[in-house]
């Protein structure tokens, strides 16, 4: 297929398509314009055989399937691409899959800079920016964050300024809009909102079995967005695949109420939902997912009040299954003398135990980044004295270690 054939069909195409306002629509916003589904580039395939490397484990990425993945994207109308310095190889191929292919103006494409993952000083960290824009050959980022705020990876941000850079590259014409994802509180947001109100929008957690949990609260967090007027950009709308087969008791609620609904449809129809959003990032790992998910987006539809009905049973399920009742009020925190962040790894082995062990050994490489891990535990036993839930946390942590690090 030839270069103008594709970029012909693209404008083709996209002149075609409705605007999915009825999908998170919201008048005036930033992003209000952008269709709903966005195209997460974390998870792109990976060819069987190559070596595996780096933190999500696969081999090379399958350049071949991810061009076909880009053309049927794009071919649907949907022009939003969201990569980050983190995903490995990521950067690279989306340069020789969509950029060398397509008009820049012909769709929109975000990255991120992970301030707290391995530079020494600022000048290191706002290389960063400068290596993705040689990678990519975008020329600019239509949407460019400071990535995975949130505990002590915060404070890295604050002290190489990276606040005032991303400001300054906006200036410069290298980035249009600029904000920040965050894996934290509610509280911790507003925060960083209250502080730092020349972010654009932010990038969050949110699927329908976040929406109440006590660790990541969802909804809580999409609130304070909402109170700040910054518009959001949704993350894991299916927990990494998770939520695409769920666990028995879900399944089994999801299934009554729709036996020809998959899955993947309640989720994403969850979040498509939502307001005040620029869109819904899925990160799509075949071409046949790709499919799914587009044929999915065309026929959205908002869920019903009794469609909803059904979402609260799924949660209600979730929350039935047996999990450690830690609510990360950090207690005991403030007494470890080992500095470990108890309530994170506990949270990764509620994903574990809830999503599958990819899912928490992902949670848990979050949580120990830049914290001790598990396995430093003395033992001591002021961490329990302070639980006011009472939980066994030097046996958790001994499982965690056993878990996540083996």
């Amino acid at each position: 297929m030839g270069k103008a054939f594709l970029i012909l069909t693209h404008r083709l195409s996209i002149a075609a398509q409705p605007k999915k306002q009825e999908a998170g629509s919201a008048m005036g916003y930033l992003g209000k314009d952008i269709n709903k589904l966005g195209f997460g580039l974390m998870r792109l395939p990976r060819k069987e055989g190559t070596k595996a490397s780096g933190v999500f484990g696969g081999g090379e990425i399958d350049s071949a399937q991810t061009a076909q993945m880009v053309d049927a994207f794009l071919e649907a109308g949907l022009t939003y691409f969201d990569t980050a310095r983190g995903y490995e190889g990521s950067e690279a191929v989306i340069r020789t899959t969509l950029v060398d292919r397509y008009p820049r103006e012909s769709f929109q494409l975000a990255t991120k800079l992970p301030a707290w993952a391995g530079p020494k000083n600022a000048a290191e960290a706002r290389q960063m920016f400068e290596t993705s824009l040689e990678t990519t050959n975008a020329g600019y980022f239509d949407f460019y964050l400071l990535h995975n705020l949130g505990a002590k990876r915060t404070q890295v941000f604050n002290d190489f300024e990276m606040w005032e850079y991303v400001v300054d590259l906006k200036r410069q014409g290298l980035v249009k809009h600029i904000g920040f994802s965050l894996h934290d509180s509610a509280a911790a947001l507003d925060e960083l909102l209250r502080a730092h109100p020349e972010m654009e929008f932010v990038l969050l957690q949110i699927n329908y079995a976040y929406w109440l949990d006590g660790s990541v609260q969802s909804k809580a967090c999409y609130e304070v967005a909402r109170r700040h007027g910054k518009p959001v950009i949704i993350m894991e709308p299916v927990r990494g695949g998770a939520l695409a087969n769920p666990p028995q008791p879900v399944w089994d609620v999801l299934r009554e109420a729709n036996p020809n609904a998959s899955p993947v449809q309640w989720a994403l129809r969850f979040c498509l939902g939502l307001e005040n959003i620029i869109t819904v990032l899925s990160g799509m790992s075949s071409l046949e997912q790709m499919k799914q998910n587009i044929a999915i987006y065309q026929n959205f539809k908002p869920l019903t009040d009794a469609e909803m009905r059904v979402i609260e049973k799924a949660q209600q399920a979730l929350a039935a299954i047996p999990t450690v009742p830690c609510t990360a009020c950090k207690y005991c925190l403030k007494q470890c003398p080992q500095n470990i962040e108890i309530d994170n790894i506990m949270q990764a082995l509620n994903r574990g135990t809830l999503y599958g062990l990819a899912d928490g050994k992902s949670c848990y490489w979050f949580a120990t980044m830049l914290s001790p891990k598990a396995s430093t535990c003395i033992q001591c036993g002021a961490c329990e004295d302070a639980c006011p839930q009472g939980i066994a946390l030097i046996k958790e942590l001994k499982r965690a270690a056993k878990t996540f690090e083996g």
